[in-house]
C-alpha cells in the first residue's frame, strides 16, 4: 500500500488537467458553433437557424448566406485561430504574457510591407500577401538579432520588440502621410483591421497557408511543450532549441502576416487569446489548441459586436478587438503589478 499511494498521487493531477482540457475544448467548440450560426443568421435581414441549415445542406440556395455571410464567418474563425496560435508561439518563446506579435512589432512590420505594396506597387492581393510576410519577417529578424546578446533572452526580446514597434509605427505613419489621398484613405481604413467585404476569392490562399503552418506546428507541439518546461529539460529530451525557436518564429510571423494581408492588423487577439486559453485550461506553458479556439471565439464575437453596435453600419473588427484587448491588458498589468 505504501508503494502504490505515491503513484496515485502523481497520476491524479495529470488526469485532472487532461479532463479539464477536453471539457474546455468541447465547450469552446460548442460556443464556436453557436457564434458561427449567429453570424450566418445576422445581417441586414434576419435569417432563421432553419433557413441557414437548409442552405448549408443544399436544400435551398441563398447568395446572402453562402457568398456574403459564410466567408466572413469562416474568416473570423480561421484568422482568430491563427492569431491565437501566433500569440501562443511568441509567448512560449519569450515566456512572457506580453510577448505577442502585436506588442513586439510583427503586426506593424507586416503592415509596413503591405503599405509598400499599396503605395509603390499596384497593391494586388498577391503583392499584399508577399509584402506583409516580407515585412513581418524583416522586423522579426531585426528584433531577434538585436535581442540575441550572449544567449537568448525572452524579456530582452519583448523590450526591444516594443521599441521596434514604436519605430515601425512611426515609419508607417510617414508612408501614409506621403501617399496619394486615395491610397492613404484606403490604407488608414484597412489599418483598423476589418472583415467587411471579405469574399471567397480573398480566402483560398490564406486558408491554405494557415492550414500548412498550423499542421507544421502541430507536429512540433510536444517539443514546444518540453521547451516550455525549461531549456535544460528540453535539451535532455533531445529537443533542438535553435531549430525549434526558428520554426516558432517563422510560423508565428507567417500566421500574423497572412491575416494582416487580408484583414489588416487585428490587434490584441494574439495577446489575449493565449493567456485566456491557458488560464481556462490550467495548463503549463501556453498550449496551442486552447489558444487557437479562444482566438476564434474572440474574433468571431468581436466581429458580431462590430456589426451590431452601430447597425446598419459595420465597424471594423479591429476597433472592437482593441477595446476588448485594452481592458484585458489593464487587468493583466494590474495583476502582474500586484504579484510583484
Amino acid at each position: 500500500m505504501t508503494v502504490t499511494e505515491p503513484r496515485e498521487r502523481k497520476e491524479l493531477p495529470r488526469l485532472r488537467v487532461e479532463r479539464r482540457t477536453v471539457v474546455l475544448t468541447v465547450v469552446l467548440l460548442a460556443l464556436l458553433l453557436g457564434l458561427a450560426l449567429l453570424g450566418l443568421c445576422y445581417g441586414a435581414s434576419w435569417s432563421t437557424p432553419g433557413e441557414v441549415l437548409a442552405v448549408l445542406t443544399g436544400a435551398e440556395h441563398s447568395v446572402v448566406i453562402l457568398d456574403w455571410r459564410l466567408p466572413r464567418v469562416l474568416a473570423a474563425l480561421v484568422f482568430g485561430a491563427a492569431l491565437g496560435v501566433a500569440g501562443a508561439l511568441f509567448q512560449n518563446l519569450t515566456r512572457n504574457p506580453m510577448g505577442s506579435p502585436d506588442v513586439i512589432g510583427l503586426d506593424a512590420g507586416a503592415y509596413t510591407g503591405a503599405l509598400v505594396a499599396l503605395t509603390v506597387l499596384s497593391g494586388t492581393s498577391a503583392q499584399l500577401a508577399v509584402g506583409s510576410v516580407a515585412g513581418g519577417l524583416l522586423v522579426a529578424a531585426a528584433i531577434y538579432l538585436l535581442s540575441f546578446d550572449r544567449g537568448f533572452s525572452g524579456l530582452r526580446l519583448v523590450v526591444i520588440g516594443i521599441a521596434v514597434n514604436a519605430m515601425v509605427t512611426a515609419v508607417n505613419s510617414w508612408i501614409v502621410l506621403r501617399a496619394e489621398l486615395e491610397v492613404a484613405i484606403a490604407a488608414v481604413g484597412w489599418s483598423a483591421g476589418s472583415l467587411n467585404g471579405v469574399g471567397w476569392a480573398d480566402l483560398w490562399i490564406p486558408f491554405t497557408v494557415i492550414a500548412v503552418l498550423l499542421t507544421l506546428m502541430a507536429t512540433r507541439a510536444h517539443a514546444m511543450h518540453q521547451a516550455s518546461l525549461g531549456d535544460a529539460i528540453a535539451v535532455a529530451t533531445g529537443v533542438g532549441l535553435d531549430r525549434l525557436r526558428l520554426l516558432m518564429v517563422l510560423v508565428g510571423v507567417g500566421c500574423t502576416a497572412t491575416v494582416t494581408a487580408v484583414a489588416g492588423p487585428i490587434a490584441f487577439i494574439a495577446l489575449a487569446a493565449p493567456q485566456i486559453g491557458r488560464r481556462l485550461a490550467g495548463a503549463a506553458g501556453v498550449p496551442l489548441l486552447p489558444a487557437a479556439l479562444t482566438g476564434a471565439v474572440l474574433l468571431q464575437g468581436a466581429d458580431l459586436l462590430a456589426q451590431m453596435l452601430l447597425a446598419p453600419v459595420a465597424l471594423p473588427v479591429g476597433v472592437v478587438s482593441t477595446a476588448i484587448g485594452g481592458c484585458y491588458l489593464i487587468w493583466l498589468l494590474t495583476k502582474e503589478v500586484g504579484r510583484a
